[in-house]
């Protein structure tokens, strides 16, 4: 039975350079503090984002509004 363990052992990486990486290191789940503040630059730049499709309908007027669409009860005549 004990083969079957190792199969399901995954190894797992560093997100930033790719370094094999122990739950129980103190930078889990990073190799480093070094690559730890890498990915934590990214996310300050922007380089990573969290969207959510946008689903309030006055959100998405505003939206529109800004983006040149025209709005039938605008008024605009």
């Amino acid at each position: 039975m004990a083969p079957s363990k190792k199969k399901s052992a995954k190894l797992l990486r560093c997100p930033t350079c790719g370094m094999i990486v122990k739950p129980k290191d103190e930078d889990f789940p990073f190799c480093s503090d070094r690559c730890r503040k890498i990915d934590l630059g990214k996310w300050a730049m922007g380089v990573y984002k969290i969207s959510s499709p946008v689903l309030d309908p006055e959100v998405l007027e505003d939206l529109g509004d800004l983006a040149g669409g025209h709005n039938k009860d605008s008024g605009n005549e």
